[in-house]
């Protein structure tokens, strides 16, 4: 198994065209709406669950069994991987149910799509997306920190992300998610100059999360090819915030405007799907084919409306390790990878 990096645009070529899709094509056919059959089927494996674990990180598939829907859910992930890349499953009843349980059910879904991923350095497992008060030009700040304004398209480093709407806010925050395996390959038919640049280095910020001692950034490609699948990696602020390390290569104009190039297709509505998240909406991406991002948004705390969405990181079953390059595999010797810790740190996060 082997990566390998075009060495001309001679050598460019579209990769899965199976799993290309524009916004006229997908429409809504990425939701799956829970009927009340499945609903209950969830409830149950919550009681299940309950009974077995007192930490929801402790919680596995045969903990949160689900005899009809699991089935379902392992399509999914292959779907995920080897089609459209996008789900949002819709209709599990937050209300009425407590934050822990919850949160449970959702830990639950997710150990039937993958394996949990530390989501930092201090091996998160379980993330809190809402407004923590992080400064969008904190060059530490981490995306799930900042509230309030619009992400740019952008990756997670992980197989599949998954994110639990516990609340919308107040208004705005539609989450936005792009094919860019449509991209890719419409750069290769058509300006494959762009897409030669997006094959090459970009240096990226470790935003204070680099090994002791280590290198405060790292280089990655935006495209990688691994025999035939694709592999993108991108988030445009890391990339831009490297500038602050002096040791940081410096990108030519032209890498620059094949960002920009890539940017504007992401934007561009052909490209795209928006969708508002609600209570109890559970959405999964494929981190390698999709980018996302999210429209603005505004709290109002004073009625009780706070944005808040839980994060999950997860290694698929579908890909093994020798099925993607090297710096897309799960590090488990890293000193982050650590439940116990992670543990703690998430009951610390709940107070």
């Amino acid at each position: 198994m082997t990566t390998t990096q075009p060495a001309a645009i001679d050598d460019l070529r579209p990769l899965e065209t199976h799993c290309e899709w524009r916004a006229a094509d997908i429409v809504d056919s990425y939701v799956w709406h829970l009927d009340r059959d499945e609903i209950a089927e969830l409830a149950e494996a919550l009681s299940v669950a309950q009974l077995r674990c007192d930490d929801v990180l402790d919680v596995t598939v045969d903990d949160f069994p689900l005899p009809t829907l699991g089935a379902r859910l392992v399509d999914t992930a292959d779907q995920l991987i080897n089609g459209a890349g996008v789900r949002l499953i819709r209709g599990w009843p937050t209300e009425g149910h407590t934050r822990e349980q919850n949160e449970i059910v959702y830990w639950g879904v997710g150990m039937h799509l993958g394996r949990p991923w530390p989501q930092n350095a201090r091996g998160h497992l379980l993330g809190d997306v809402t407004d923590q008060k992080k400064a969008a030009n904190d060059p530490t700040s981490r995306g799930n920190e900042v509230g309030g304004i619009a992400f740019p398209f952008h990756s997670d480093g992980s197989d599949l992300v998954g994110l639990f709407c516990l609340d919308p806010g107040a208004e705005g925050g539609k989450s936005i998610v792009a094919n860019a395996l449509a991209i890719h390959n419409e750069l290769v038919r058509n300006e494959p100059e762009v897409a030669a640049e997006l094959y090459g280095d970009l240096p990226y910020d470790y935003r204070g999360e680099e090994r002791a001692g280590g290198r405060p950034w790292y280089t990655m490609p935006a495209f990688q090819r691994h025999d035939e699948r694709l592999f993108v990696r991108y988030i445009r602020p890391y990339i831009n915030s490297v500038k602050r390390h002096e040791s940081a290569p410096r990108l030519a104009p032209s890498t620059i405007a094949a960002m920009d190039r890539l940017d504007a297709m992401c934007a561009d509505p052909t490209f795209h799907v928006k969708m508002q998240l609600e209570p109890g909406d559970m959405q999964f991406i494929n981190n390698y084919h999709v980018l996302h991002g999210r429209d603005s948004y505004a709290d109002d705390a004073d009625h009780g409306r706070v944005r808040h969405l839980k994060r999950l990181w997860l290694e698929t079953r579908v890909l093994a390790d020798d099925q993607k390059p090297e710096s897309f595999r799960l590090d488990r010797t890293a000193s982050h990878w650590n439940k116990r810790k992670a543990k703690d740190d998430f009951a610390a996060q709940r107070g």
